[in-house]
């Protein structure tokens, strides 16, 4: 008996499915392929191009360093001219005989000296308190999620919407008679230090930052059995030093700069810090001595920019971003 094997059935070839091209897209066409400037590349390439690029740049920046920093060139040479100079017509920009002993001069007649030790009374008080109250704040607002804690921000961001002048004389009430306790903080470094403290805009920039902060981190922290004042101190704090820098810079050169509050608190003359202090002697003095006291008084928050200049940017634009 003869048995037939039937052949296995060809399988069909299955196409592989056919994608359509996509159309290349031209260099010089279609919507966007290339970035499209006020200038083109092509003209930036050629030498023209880049002759009117760096004339327009360098003009550019050269007036806007003019514009901030001739005051303080105006203020520096005005100091070394003598009193006559200063009242000629039209001014000179260089001074005919350069005389710094104006200076030592300012310091022994205006009492700069003392000025400047209340001053930095003034503004270390400040900054120590306001890391106090406005750290707490954020960290609370932010990690703590208290009830209505939104709420209490968007009022703390309501009150930078009002006109600071509006709120003297308010604040000076209160000042003279805090409500409850009735204390008179007038010519003490309370008037100063408790108006610095509480700031909302340092609250809203603190916040953010602690906002970007992973809630991983302090989880495993709250696991190892800490507590919420210790997760602030341990783990908070040590990652939150760039804005802290900034906080910390910020207000030390606001309460350094401030001239009508402590004009108002502050009217004892070896009370005074150094912005009132020469503006109460300023009547008694020859022009380029007050001069050199304003740029003796300057001196210190300029220095201060300087040095911290790098943690400022970096602090401003820490927590902007997540990720």
């Amino acid at each position: 008996m003869t048995t037939t094997l039937n052949p296995p059935p060809l399988l069909e070839a299955t196409a592989p499915p056919v994608t359509p091209k996509r159309p290349r897209r031209r260099r010089n066409g279609g919507r966007g392929s290339v970035t499209r400037t006020l200038v083109s590349p092509l003209s930036l390439r050629s030498w023209h191009g880049k002759l009117i690029y760096w004339t327009v740049l360098v003009l550019v920046v050269v007036s806007f360093t003019l514009a901030f920093v001739f005051p303080l060139y105006w203020m520096v040479t005005g100091a070394l001219k003598s009193p006559d100079e200063l009242a000629q017509i039209p001014p000179s920009f260089f001074p005919k005989d350069v005389d710094f002993g104006v200076y030592a001069e300012a310091w022994n007649q205006l009492q700069l000296g003392v000025f400047l030790k209340n001053t930095a009374l003034y503004a270390g008080g400040a900054w120590l308190l306001t890391l106090a109250v406005d750290v707490s704040a954020a960290y609370a607002l932010s990690k703590l999620r208290p009830m209505f804690g939104k709420l209490i921000l968007g009022l703390m961001l309501a009150t930078l919407m009002i006109p600071p002048m509006v709120l003297l004389l308010p604040t000076y009430l209160v000042a003279k008679d805090v409500p409850i306790f009735h204390f008179d903080l007038l010519n003490t470094p309370w008037a100063i230090w408790l108006p610095a403290a509480a700031n909302g805009f340092f609250i809203f920039l603190l916040k953010r930052f602690f906002d970007s902060i992973p809630r991983e981190l302090l989880e495993a922290a709250e696991i190892d059995g800490a507590s919420p004042l210790r997760i602030l101190w341990s783990i908070v704090l040590p990652v939150s030093r760039p804005i802290l820098g900034v906080v910390s810079i910020l207000s030390v050169v606001t309460v350094w700069k401030d001239f009508v509050w402590p004009l108002l608190v502050l009217p004892e003359t070896d009370k005074m810090p150094i912005s009132v202090g020469i503006a109460s002697l300023s009547a008694q003095m020859p022009q380029n001595v007050l001069i050199a006291a304003l740029v003796i008084a300057s001196l210190p928050a300029i220095a201060v920019f300087f040095v911290f200049q790098r943690s400022i940017m970096a602090g401003l634009t820490a927590g902007s971003l997540k990720g």
